[in-house]
């Protein structure tokens, strides 16, 4: 799967899906490590675009307030 390609509300449902498996203690080891894995993905690119939308808010505050 392709990180850079989800919305941001795609990517976090799925990190909340991965989270709800890992946690329900059914996964093999193997499968945990790989959803971990993805996980850490996921949440780094959520907070990627979260900082891109800060960034993008701030910016707008500036110019409308110049």
């Amino acid at each position: 799967m392709e990180e850079n390609k989800l919305s941001f509300e795609d990517a976090y449902k799925q990190l909340v899906e991965l989270v709800k498996k890992m946690e329900s203690g059914e996964l093999p080891l193997a499968d945990s490590v790989a959803a971990y894995e993805q996980g850490i993905k996921l949440k780094a690119y959520c907070e990627q675009l979260l900082k891109e939308a800060e960034l993008k808010i701030e910016t707008l505050k500036v110019s409308t307030a110049a």
